[in-house]
């Protein structure tokens, strides 16, 4: 019997701009030479880092108790939302952050936007560290927006695994959003309801739980609906699909679905 593979936690987020025509949501596209889920478009997120953890001092508006309760877990759950904020700089170059008092720091100047680009290549190549960037910079990560909205585990079968939070967010206002040039390879703001339209033509390749995530949020009219969505969820439950094959084609089920196992 081939080992099951223990699932990494990670966090990802849907950020979200308003536009003339409802909402949109940032999206990310693997790089073609990744060996998972390389081509696909998604949202920016990854693994939680041990670095992630016992970063209280370094936010502003959620404790770990609070973080934690919200995510049921008994500790811990303050370092997904600092994945979320961390891998959101990393892949996209945007910094949900504020200065000491709460204040937002938006980076709109051309000389902090320099400065910013030059901290994002320099976290990214491993030069420096994300915490000590805002450390040096004096700022906190602002977490007072970001809502938890979805739990979903990898299935048995795929030879990476992930325990992944969702999380949804307001782009912060001023910054651009650009793909890193190395896991990713392009970058788009898109309404949900066009992505998932797209995939149906076949012309825009997504995961089973990024449909699914898009699927939940579509129909609302802006990006504040979206949060307000979140935060009216009160209990939010772990999906874990199941992978099968059917007449030699490869299926997915969910709980709910006929076959799916219990």
């Amino acid at each position: 019997m081939a080992e099951i593979l223990t699932p990494r936690a990670a966090a990802t987020v849907l950020t979200l701009r308003d536009a003339s025509n409802g909402y949109e949501i940032l999206m990310l596209r693997r790089n073609l030479r990744s060996d998972f889920v390389g081509g696909a478009y998604v949202f920016p997120g990854g693994g939680v880092d041990d670095t992630d953890a016992d970063t209280e001092r370094m936010v502003f508006g959620l404790s770990d108790q609070a973080a934690s309760r919200r995510l049921e877990l008994d500790s811990g759950g303050l370092a997904y939302y600092v994945a979320c904020l961390r891998e959101l700089f990393e892949e996209a170059g945007l910094l949900i952050a504020c200065d000491q008092d709460g204040v937002a720091v938006n980076f709109t100047k051309r000389e902090d936007v320099k400065r910013l680009a030059s901290h994002r290549r320099g976290v990214n190549a491993g030069e420096m560290d994300f915490l000590s960037m805002m450390k040096d910079e004096g700022l906190l990560m602002d977490l007072r927006g970001l809502e938890y909205v979805a739990h979903w585990i990898t299935p048995v079968g795929p030879p990476r695994r992930y325990d992944t939070r969702f999380f949804v967010a307001l782009a912060p206002v001023g910054q651009i959003a650009t793909h890193d040039a190395g896991e990713t390879v392009a970058d788009l703001w898109i309404r949900p309801l066009d992505a998932l339209a797209a995939h149906e033509r076949g012309e825009f390749e997504m995961i089973f739980p990024t449909i699914r995530n898009l699927q939940a949020i579509a129909n609302f009219s802006s990006a504040s609906d979206v949060l307000a969505y979140a935060r009216s969820l009160e209990a939010i439950p772990c999906v874990e699909p199941q992978i099968l094959q059917r007449d030699g084609a490869m299926v997915v089920l969910t709980p709910g679905d006929e076959g799916f196992k219990a």
